[in-house]
């Protein structure tokens, strides 16, 4: 079994084939083009010419994109999104949408609705659901929305009452998707609900993802199983990604994380991934990505669903360096894909990152002249461009020890062999695919993250059916049920809500099911 992975970044659409060992068979970076598919073409193209293979041995196809994330930043592309809030008479005081930006709201042209409904926080309704209210609900989205979010006050501890209006919903409205928040978000309802109508409006943007990939597949003469990225390092079936695109934001400094750890075969490290326009720093525990605790902001929109606990910096290989007021500022501006047009070395006339490390003798780069260099204070230059990596890294420590530091993008080269803070600094074979290499290897994951009432049942029992859930999620996303293991299990007891209450997460995580 062959694997192919893409990676679709803001410069280089990156690829790569994997064989049954998950070694290495062919590697290939074109540039992104303004319509996406044709870079990712191209890059399927290079790779089965260079491997020389039957693409009839290619079975799996996975895809590491940042559609999701473009279109909200762009608000390009997004569904018109009804809301429904279950939460009268009580959670009308703070409004949906408060605090999002006026333009993203306009791109939505959202149909709002509160209705009866929602939890205490252990689990005792607010009020009953009424139906006559959700009828009207039906004839205001009737032929206005695409798409529909369903948030319900304190839904992560009983998600009864989403469940019960999305049937509802299903039957009066066929083929309108529905987006939970209790399956998407955490605790605190208006991130949770901010997180579900991103969700509810990513849905036509993760079609054409999906059917483009698709198409770029088949051009190609290959019929494998597609699966996209997720953020936490792992992936899910194109099916499950219909309905949960929120997941693939950030998924390509995550597949980045996941490729230097198999490359790095570090479980433990840092990981600086530095491409042509920044650097993301993120953290390997257990061969997975750290994932953030704090709320997250998505194109100006608070949530806090899961999200790794990425540091990004503006520094990359196509990065300007230009003097102002006396000093040489770097970024963070870059030339991006223009790197061979603009780069001094390539005879263009903007001095780049790319130039600075060529000049310090860090780096060489076939048909690229030097002596362009010699005016420029480089000496004083590099210092400080590696001193943003190294206090970037720092950052993201949580204690003063050394860790091994594994570089990977397309410009790891720009770093020097030591580092300070760090134990060891790899910089491994393959190093500028890593993020199509996380890709292409990416278990299968499924996450649960509730609050667990211990009135009725005891700290083990809410333990285990969380675990059920999580495991549970995962096979429903594409992994073989006979090896799940439980990767990640935390609680903790919440102090501040009256009664006996735990919180949950959960995350389970095994091979793709084939």
């Amino acid at each position: 079994m062959i694997r192919l992975g893409i990676d679709v970044g803001g410069t280089n659409t990156d690829g790569v084939l994997l064989n049954a060992d998950n070694q290495v068979l062919a590697s290939a970076k074109h540039a992104t083009t303004a319509d996406i598919f044709t870079g990712m073409e191209k890059t399927i193209e290079a790779l089965v010419e260079e491997a020389r293979i039957n693409v009839q041995e290619i079975q799996v196809a996975t895809l590491g994109t940042t559609h999701c994330t473009n279109a909200i930043v762009e608000r390009k592309g997004l569904n018109k999104v009804g809301i429904i809030r279950l939460c009268l008479p009580s959670g009308t005081t703070v409004p949906p949408l408060i605090g999002w930006p006026e333009d993203l709201v306009e791109e939505l042209q959202v149909t709002t609705v509160l209705v009866h409904g929602g939890y205490e926080y252990n689990g005792e309704p607010i009020s009953a659901l009424q139906y006559d209210e959700l009828e009207q609900a039906v004839q205001q989205f009737r032929g206005q929305v695409d798409s529909i979010s369903i948030s319900g006050v304190f839904s992560p501890v009983l998600n009864e009452q989403e469940k019960e209006v999305a049937a509802f919903l299903e039957k009066e409205l066929p083929g309108i998707p529905l987006s939970l928040s209790s399956e998407i978000g955490s605790i605190g309802l208006i991130e949770r609900e901010n997180a579900t109508i991103l969700n509810a409006a990513l849905m036509q943007t993760i079609q054409h993802v999906t059917s483009g990939f698709q198409q770029a597949l088949e051009e190609q003469g290959i019929e494998a199983r597609i699966y996209l990225g997720q953020n936490d390092g792992t992936l899910m079936t194109h099916e499950f990604a219909q309905k949960y695109p929120i997941f693939t934001i950030a998924c390509g400094p995550t597949n980045s994380i996941r490729g230097a750890a198999h490359l790095s075969q570090e479980p433990n490290a840092i990981v600086v991934d530095i491409g042509g326009t920044t650097t993301d720093i993120g953290v390997l525990s257990n061969s997975f990505p750290r994932q953030t605790s704090l709320a997250v902001e998505v194109g100006g929109v608070r949530t806090n669903y899961r999200m790794p606990d990425i540091y990004s910096i503006g520094l990359g290989g196509g990065t300007r360096v230009h003097l102002q007021d006396g000093s040489w500022k770097i970024g963070p501006d870059s030339v991006g894909h223009q790197l061979t047009e603009k780069a001094i070395v390539f005879g263009g006339q903007e001095l780049t990152a790319t130039d600075v490390a060529i000049g310090a003798g860090m780096m060489t780069i076939d048909g690229t002249d030097s002596d362009q260099l010699a005016s420029y204070p480089i000496d004083n230059i590099y210092p400080d461009l590696v001193e943003m990596v190294e206090k970037a890294i720092d950052r993201m420590k949580t204690s003063a020890d050394a860790l091994p530091v594994v570089l990977v993008g397309g410009g790891a080269s720009l770093m020097p062999k030591d580092l300070q803070g760090a134990s060891q600094v790899i910089r491994p074979a393959h190093a500028g695919v890593a993020n199509a290499i996380g890709a292409a290897l990416g278990d299968i994951s499924g996450t649960v993250e509730r609050i667990y009432p211990l009135d009725n049942q005891s700290h083990q029992e809410a333990i285990e059916e969380a675990k059920a859930e999580a495991i549970q999620t995962a096979i429903e996303a594409g992994a073989n049920p006979d090896q799940v293991d439980i990767i990640q299990l935390e609680d903790f007891p919440l102090a501040y809500l009256p009664g006996n209450a735990i919180l949950v997460r959960v995350k389970a995580a095994g091979p793709l099911k084939l």
